[in-house]
């Protein structure tokens, strides 16, 4: 099995440099992590780079959620809603940890951009379209019964509602599982890679220079077949290519705070009309609550989006217009995040009128990019670009390729036995985790964080139990050596954003063991005093920047 271990980067490197491989994929999002899994699935040999760390631009910045594509019905995006309502429930299957029936609560006022009826006749259709199951049909609801689901709902000018679902996320740990999935089937991947030319035979591509942006050494990659999915860096990564492609990228911004549960206790998941007809979500998730997102276009700088004080003032503003009893202040918030959406240039659309489809460009070189898309509709994204792969190979050789199998390969952490069902299988796993002297709470968290992996994790605190004596908790030591082992975490915020999520959900759990946790990691992954120094002042620039958000 190839190794997807922090510890093992320079013999990765080795292997990236010496091995001829069927297809380099660039960028590892979601896009990029799913093209490598369909790939390998396939028997082909793969190799993956990333500039950053994996899922670290528009993979962990979502609203963390599986949309189902209601939002589409209204740019009648018919085959988008169609495609995206099915994918959901694969994703689901495939990776039941990650991805959580979440009802949702659709308030109905005067002077919406929906009215009771209109939204009726839009969920059947979506229904219909996307094959919601039957239990998890919409419901209409009265003025009282809606209140009686939120009780924090501005009552003046409520009409009713509409139950319905979705399905809650954690976009980061989903592309670190894929990514996962995709190294057990034989794909080579590696972070902080960074791809500064591409490599020619006879003007068709065949490789790409990369720069290591920890030792900084160079070296290449040899490849039959190049994918770009870079998501907002698509068009950057282009030109770097002897096509001199057309920019097609319109890049725009979501924004998202975080609060505590106890300051926005809403019973459970909103969706809401804004004043400017835009539609806002406000999720309770882990004892805190996230009110997201935005929709704006967006010109800076794509490696580091930053929430403005009027983005802020903006989400504040809707937040307590619909739930006035609540009256959330900037001191309130936690945290938050700014996320890009890399959508397909349509001149003359506004931000959420854009499509949100995804496409493939072909160029001369040989060079394949694909951009736009949705984080539910990875799977069919990476389907589409292996099938125009295997095509050309099928063309050059003659040899019939094998079709996508990925409907029913089950992610890294979803295997879980057809026997049991996932409620049993947490059950189960609470009562192993409260064996090993965790709380219930704790245990929970883990079984739903690493689904069938968590007996690894459960086995490091045993192990660590036994070895190690540290006023850390043992349950965030082992984690940390979890993700360095087997996820390639190679920074502290590697760790506290993309692999548990606790920069935005617990920023006091950070700022407690900010030291302690760059000690150790330290210690497993033998830094030098360069990459200590600055793997601290990242780590605290980003717990600053959330810090920001309050003040």
């Amino acid at each position: 099995m190839t190794s997807f271990s922090s510890k093992h980067r320079p013999e990765i490197i080795q292997q990236l440099s010496n091995t001829p491989f069927d297809v380099l994929v660039i960028g590892g999002g979601i896009t990029g992590a799913g093209i490598a899994l369909d790939a390998s699935a396939r028997g082909l040999k793969v190799a993956l780079v990333d500039m950053q760390d994996f899922a670290g631009g528009t993979s962990s910045r979502s609203t963390k959620l599986i949309h189902g594509g209601l939002r589409y019905l209204k740019q009648l995006e018919l085959k988008l809603v169609a495609e995206v309502g099915k994918e959901r429930e694969i994703v689901h299957r495939n990776a039941p940890h990650l991805t959580k029936p979440e009802p949702m609560l659709l308030p109905i006022i005067k002077q919406g951009s929906l009215g009771l009826f209109s939204a009726r006749i839009g969920m059947w259709i979506y229904e219909w379209l996307a094959g919601v199951k039957k239990e998890e049909w919409h419901k209409v609801l009265s003025v009282e019964e809606t209140l009686k689901r939120e009780p924090l709902l501005n009552r003046t000018n409520l009409l009713g509602g509409i139950l319905f679902y979705e399905y809650r996320t954690d976009d980061a740990r989903l592309t670190i599982e894929v990514m996962k999935e995709a190294v057990s089937k034989g794909a080579v991947a590696l972070n902080y890679s960074k791809v500064t030319s591409f490599k020619y035979i006879d003007g068709k591509i065949s490789g790409a220079i990369i720069q290591d942006q920890i030792g900084n050494e160079t070296f290449e990659i040899s490849a039959s077949y190049v994918v770009n999915s870079t998501g907002p860096w698509v068009d950057d990564l282009d030109d770097l290519d002897n096509s001199k492609a057309t920019h097609k990228l319109h890049i725009t911004k979501g924004v998202h705070l975080v609060v505590d549960h106890h300051k926005l206790p809403i019973h459970q998941s909103v969706y809401f009309d804004t004043p400017d007809k835009r539609m806002l979500f406000v999720i309770p998730r882990e004892g805190k609550t996230y009110i997201g997102t935005t929709d704006t276009f967006y010109h800076d700088d794509i490696k580091h989006p930053t929430i403005t004080d009027e983005d802020r003032a903006y989400l504040l503003n809707c937040v307590n217009s619909f739930f006035p009893n609540s009256q959330i202040s900037i001191s309130d918030v936690e945290s938050g995040w700014a996320g890009l959406r890399p959508l397909i240039n349509k001149p003359g659309k506004g931000p959420s009128e854009i499509s949100r489809k995804d496409e493939v460009f072909m160029y001369d070189s040989g060079l394949l990019t694909i951009a736009g898309g949705k984080l539910t509709g990875y799977r069919k994204m990476a389907q589409r670009i292996t099938n125009i792969i295997a095509k050309r190979i099928e063309d050059a050789t003659g040899k019939q390729q094998v079709a996508c199998i990925t409907e029913h390969t089950q992610l890294s952490g979803g295997k879980i036995k057809s026997d049991i069902s996932f409620s049993d299988f947490i059950s189960l796993k609470i009562k192993e985790g409260v064996a090993l002297k965790l709380s219930v709470k704790e245990a929970e968290i883990l079984v739903n964080r690493y689904g069938s992996n968590v007996d690894v994790i459960f086995k490091l605190i045993q192990q660590l139990n036994e070895t190690e004596t540290s006023a850390m908790p043992v349950m965030l030591r082992a984690q940390i050596v979890y993700s360095i082992e087997n996820e390639m975490c190679l920074t502290p915020s590697d760790f506290f954003i993309r692999r548990t999520g606790a920069l935005y959900f617990d920023i006091a759990l950070v700022k407690t063991w900010q030291k302690e946790t760059t000690a150790y990691m330290q210690q497993h992954l033998l830094w030098n005093d360069e990459l200590m120094k600055a793997f601290n002042e990242a780590l605290q620039q980003n717990i600053e920047e959330v810090e920001r958000l309050s003040r």
